[in-house]
This record gives structure tokens, C-alpha cells and sequence, in this order.
């Protein structure tokens, strides 16, 4: 029986446009993912490198670009966080019968600029709908690393087969899998984490 529930963030409640960084960066002159940049986009999640940082090593890679076109061009990747997904995770949350935590790959300009779109009202009715709100960079761990998911189990004393991790990407989702969390795949476009209960 489900008892615990945890929730990616992009996706799954603010819809994303993955392509829309790389499309961004095109007039800077990027045309792929060197492992220079994946290495350090990775580090950046992990909150090894300060935002600072960050923007440094990649205006040497695109010196055309200020720091204001990076940081538009990094933002770019988010759209709009529907309505109705929040009150569905208010209402679940007002229902109390599971525990309901947030698990999120992500970095300290995105989480500044989300708060910007939303508001910080809304931010803060989303943020408070989870027992525990957990970002990648204030942990220092990222998906799909195994660590993440028995630091959360482990950290909140929850039974694996007792929880259900909803995340869009397979990669996630499997190495959730693999150590007994029961898992949900979400199909984006074809699947909303409205429909949660008829997962369960």
C-alpha cells in the first residue's frame, strides 16, 4: 500500500520547453553539449559551483553573450505551472493520506526565477503543500544518482515499496526502480499528474 509519495517538479507541475536553452544559446554560437558544459551543468545542480561561477565559465565559452542574455537564455526553459496542478497537490495535501515530498533537479537561477513567475504567494502555497521540499543543489546530490533516493527514504524513515516516485524522466524512474520505490513513469502530453489517483 502507497503511503509516501514523491514528486518531481518540472514536468510534472511547471511545464517545461527542454529545447529552449539550446535554441537560445544557437546566436551565441552553441550548437552541442561539449562534456565541459554537461560536467559543469551537472555540478551547477549539485550546488558544487556558485551561480557566479557558473555564469563565468560559460560567458568564456559564448563571449558574445552578456550576463543577462545567459541567464534569459538559461530561464527560457520554462513555461507556464497550470492551475489546476497546484490545488490538485493543495487538495492532496488537505486530504493528509499520504506523505507527500518534492524531489527536483534544479539550481539557484532557476528556483529565483520560478519564484519570480509564480509569485511568491503561489511559490510558497505549492512549496508548503510538501512535508519536505527537496532542490538538488541545496542537497548536493542530483537524479539519477542512487544516493538521492536512500538519502530520502533514509532521512524520512520511508519503506521503498510503500512509496511511489512520479518523475518524467525514465532515467529517474529506473534507479528509483531499482532499489524497490514503486514508480510512475509520466508521459508528458499524454499523462498528468491530475490523474495521480487513479496510479495508486
Amino acid at each position: 500500500m502507497i503511503k509516501n509519495i514523491i514528486l518531481d517538479f518540472g514536468d510534472i507541475f511547471i511545464n517545461l520547453d527542454k529545447e529552449a536553452i539550446a535554441r537560445e544559446m544557437q546566436s551565441f554560437g552553441f550548437n552541442e553539449i561539449t562534456v565541459e558544459l554537461g560536467s559543469l551543468f551537472k555540478a551547477y545542480e549539485k550546488g558544487n559551483v556558485s551561480s557566479e561561477e557558473f555564469l563565468d565559465t560559460v560567458s568564456r565559452h559564448f563571449p558574445s553573450a552578456s550576463t543577462s542574455d545567459l541567464i534569459n537564455a538559461w530561464n527560457a526553459i520554462f513555461l507556464d505551472f497550470p492551475a489546476q496542478r497546484l490545488e490538485f497537490i493543495e487538495q492532496l495535501a488537505r486530504e493528509n493520506t499520504y506523505r507527500l515530498f518534492l524531489l527536483s533537479n534544479t539550481n539557484d537561477i532557476h528556483i529565483e526565477f520560478v519564484k519570480q513567475q509564480m509569485g511568491m504567494a503561489d511559490y510558497n502555497r505549492f512549496k508548503n503543500a510538501f512535508e519536505v521540499f527537496y532542490l538538488s543543489y541545496e542537497m548536493g546530490m542530483r537524479k539519477p544518482d542512487t544516493e538521492i533516493f536512500e538519502y530520502v527514504l533514509r532521512e524520512n524513515n520511508l519503506d521503498a515499496s510503500e512509496t511511489l516516485f512520479v518523475d518524467d524522466m525514465p532515467e529517474n524512474t529506473d534507479t528509483a526502480a531499482s532499489i524497490g520505490i514503486v514508480t510512475w513513469n509520466l508521459k508528458v502530453g499524454q499523462e498528468d499528474i491530475t490523474q495521480l489517483k487513479s496510479r495508486l
